[in-house]
């Protein structure tokens, strides 16, 4: 017995020597041994192998399978383009405006649209797939189409469950330890250059490490533009991974409530080292004081950019949702960041309604990795003339447009409450201009 347990004893020690050589000093010093690449390649090549059986096996419904995101395919145009096609039959009065009665069916489509699949909820669902990539939860109408392909899927739960998910949950739980270790150690230092060159590393290495406890694969397309010092870097949000994913290049001051528990751990050690902004649930309310203190920490040089997700809320990353004008009101340099995931190796959107964060990242630690692009953009400014809600939409045009995603002006906040009454008058207010003319107005005032 006293053999078995050294024996065990010495295999354990064997693979730890193998997780720190092979897999956290690289991490450390951001380098690669070429083990991930190799998985990949892998990866990759065995999912268009698998790709291949099922557009074999079911040919006629990949015939009919659309790339699509949605079932209904809508037409860019404003209402007054769209009212504009349907009144060309019937001529325009020369004064004032006029009603059709064909104005109808305008309205009539663009409710049942909404009824059969509205711009806003499969925002909040994760994303369409139009092949199967193995993962049980990406298909399920699953059904038995060869021996090979059904052998393989066993495989992968093999491999994603026994031999990647306990791995990437030891390094996620070391990245972490030595956050909190670390950047309490260097909190005890007193302020200096060499006190924010090791807070900015020890965030940086640790974020590493948690990287490749995901298998991230990321790769960073003009970094010449990345964010500096005194600037906010805005990004749309897909999930609480996306700061893994962005400090992993660089670090970052973060901004966010006051939380208890491990989460309030954390915060407690990152703050001793580094200026992150957080704020007690009482001032989150207070508007004018989130803004003094961010407008005190971008007019500080030498802090580090802050991290913001205007969005306020996760989305399926399939689109860029309204921004909340706040962050935008500060006068600070805005550094836009585009943020893509592939879908084909995991979903990394995070359904907070549907999954609580521990069962979120078990989900991604079971997955096969988490492959994205994220893009850096030129530095924007607040021109002249423009308000912080012009800013901020465009802003995130040049998000959505550089990340392929689609430009929603919906709130963020329809996840969880109802479309506000003013946006429902500047409808009616729209076409009434049309219906009554735009003098009609002024005229009755």
């Amino acid at each position: 017995m006293e053999d078995f347990w050294s024996g065990a004893l010495w295999a354990l020690k064997i693979w730890l020597c193998l997780i720190v050589c092979l897999i956290m000093i690289p991490a450390m010093f951001g380098f690669s041994l070429g083990i991930s690449e190799t998985y990949m390649t892998i990866l990759v090549k065995t999912l268009e192998w698998a790709t291949l059986k099922i557009q074999k096996a079911n040919a006629d419904d990949i015939l009919k399978a659309s790339a699509s995101n949605g079932l209904i395919e809508r037409e860019d145009g404003s209402m007054e383009k769209e009212l504009e096609e349907l009144r060309r039959s019937r001529p325009k009065p020369p004064v004032g405006g006029d009603f059709t009665l064909s104005d109808c069916f305008y309205f009539t489509r663009k409710g049942i649209e909404s009824i059969v699949e509205d711009e806003v909820t499969q925002r909040f669902s994760s994303e369409e797939l139009v092949s199967w990539n193995l993962l049980t939860r990406t298909n399920n109408d699953f059904q038995y189409i060869s021996l090979r392909l059904t052998l393989v899927y066993g495989l992968g739960i093999f491999v994603r469950y026994c031999i990647l998910a306990p791995l990437r949950i030891l390094l996620a739980c070391i990245g972490l330890s030595w956050l909190v270790i670390g950047t309490s150690t260097v909190g005890l230092l007193p302020n200096s250059k060499i006190k924010s060159w090791l807070s900015e590393w020890v965030h940086v290495m640790c974020y590493r490490i948690c990287a490749r406890g995901l298998s991230a694969t990321i790769c960073y397309h003009n970094r010449e533009n990345k964010p500096k010092k005194g600037g906010l870097c805005v990004a749309n949000h897909t999930s609480p991974i996306d700061i893994v994913i962005l400090c992993n290049d660089g670090c970052y001051a973060m901004v966010g409530q006051v939380h208890g528990g491990l989460m309030g751990v954390v915060q407690r050690a990152m703050v001793r080292s580094c200026p992150h902004v957080w704020f007690e649930r009482a001032e989150m309310k207070d508007r004018h004081l989130v803004t003094k203190r961010l407008k005190d920490h971008v007019n500080d040089k030498t802090k580090l950019p802050i991290l913001i997700f205007p969005e306020g809320t996760c989305v399926n990353n399939t689109s860029v949702m309204m921004f909340k004008k706040g962050s935008f009101e500060i006068g600070a340099t805005i550094y836009p960041v585009a943020i893509k995931y592939d879908p084909k190796f995991g979903d990394a959107f995070w359904n907070s309604s549907k999954y609580s964060m521990v069962n979120y990242l078990l989900r991604m630690m079971t997955s096969w990795a988490l492959v994205c692009n994220v893009w850096y953009l030129p530095a924007m400014h607040q021109q002249e003339g423009e308000d912080a809600v012009q800013f901020a939409n465009r802003v995130k045009s040049a998000i959505a447009h550089q990340g392929g995603l689609v430009d929603l002006q919906w709130d963020g906040g329809l996840k969880r409450a109802k479309v506000k009454e003013t946006f429902k008058e500047q409808q009616q207010k729209m076409y009434s201009s049309m219906v009554v003319g735009d003098d009609s107005s002024s005229n009755s005032d």
